[in-house]
């Protein structure tokens, strides 16, 4: 009988948003497959925080142990999820030995106009140190992160023993679908978790927000609870303030842009705003990754499109069906899918 083959998840367990949530989800489909050990390595960057609730839970469902301080971590496939962590420490203390060692992009490599958005040398550098592999490579998480990944790789010959993963390591957005209303209002709103780069300079928050829409609802929005901001017209709420569902019942329109220094590599939350029944809004680069679920635009654009659709309803509900449609290319056949040759390298090697 041929052996199940092994695979070692890497995660700083305290990341907020986005990461925590893909790794959740990924551990459940990866869980039915294989045999799974979920590793956690606490870094500097994160030190003061708790484990990520959506990650705890789904550790807890899966019955999945939270393995913190192993000395060696062998598997047939590791896979380190987002290599940022490390940038604070100095070195990496597990040992880490396989067949395949992937380092799961989730942050872009460059922000707009070129400049490192992290000191990605130095992480890979404490991976690289640490670890024997038969094959290390970086496995992007959408075409976008792809690029910014490829242009690094390409500045750093350095780097040449690593390679990119043929298929991108994509989220496995398999939310519940919850269908559109048929009769939308200029309820407009945006989530993150907070931090600077997640927000455009305020003058845009402005043109997207403004007093004269029905509902500004910004989730998220710690930053913006100091005094320093007064916007009556707007519905501030901190990160994790309220369960996800009751802020998508307070909104038609989800609008999501950010600092022009930086751009979502996924963007996760723009996919839960499609499956939740809204329109959704963002920059062309960042609505690129989601196969036209996404509508793409300036800030500028948004109260034209947010008028466009509350006078005509029928078309509003034509296109968030319509993108709720497209988010099956973000299924977890999907992602199996796309990482086929890679997970069959690993049964075939396990027989």
């Amino acid at each position: 009988m041929a052996a199940t083959p092994t695979i070692a998840c890497i995660v700083e367990p305290r990341f907020p948003g986005g990461t925590s949530s893909a790794v959740a989800r990924e551990l459940a489909v990866l869980r039915d497959r294989f045999a799974v050990e979920v590793h956690g390595i606490g870094s500097r960057m994160f030190r003061d925080r708790p484990v990520a609730p959506v990650l705890e839970r789904a550790l807890d469902d899966l019955r999945l142990p939270l393995r913190m301080g192993a000395p060696q971590i062998s598997a047939d496939l590791v896979v380190v999820h987002n290599p940022s962590f490390l940038k604070f420490d100095e070195d990496l203390a597990p040992r880490i030995v396989a067949r395949e060692l992937v380092v799961v992009t989730h942050e872009n490599m460059l922000r707009p106009g070129g400049l490192e958005a992290f000191d990605a040398a130095h992480c890979l550098r404490l991976i690289d140190r640490s670890s024997l592999a038969l094959r290390k490579s970086l496995a992007p998480v959408s075409a976008y992160n792809r690029s910014t990944v490829a242009d690094w790789l390409a500045a750093h010959p350095d780097f040449a023993g690593w390679g990119l993963l043929d298929g991108d390591w994509t989220n496995i957005c398999d939310f519940d679908i919850e269908p559109p209303t048929e009769r939308p209002a200029d309820r407009r709103g945006r989530h993150s978790r907070p931090g600077f780069e997640k927000f455009p300079a305020a003058e845009v928050m402005d043109i997207c927000f403004p007093a004269h829409a029905e509902e500004n609802v910004i989730l998220g929005g710690d930053s913006l609870l100091t005094g320093e901001t007064s916007r009556p017209h707007w519905r501030i709420i901190p990160f994790r303030g309220i369960e996800i569902d009751s802020y998508f019942k307070m909104i038609d329109f989800m609008v999501y842009f950010t600092a022009a220094t930086w751009r979502e590599s996924f963007g996760r939350v723009l996919a839960e705003g499609v499956a939740a029944g809204k329109v959704v809004i963002s920059d062309p680069d960042t609505a690129s990754i989601f196969a036209g679920a996404v509508m793409p635009g300036r800030p500028e654009d948004v109260d034209g499109i947010v008028a466009g659709f509350v006078e005509a309803p029928s078309r509003y509900v034509d296109h968030v069906l319509s993108a709720q449609e497209a988010l099956t290319a973000f299924s977890a056949d999907a992602f199996l899918a796309r990482q086929a040759p890679l997970f069959e390298r690993l049964s075939r090697r396990a027989a």
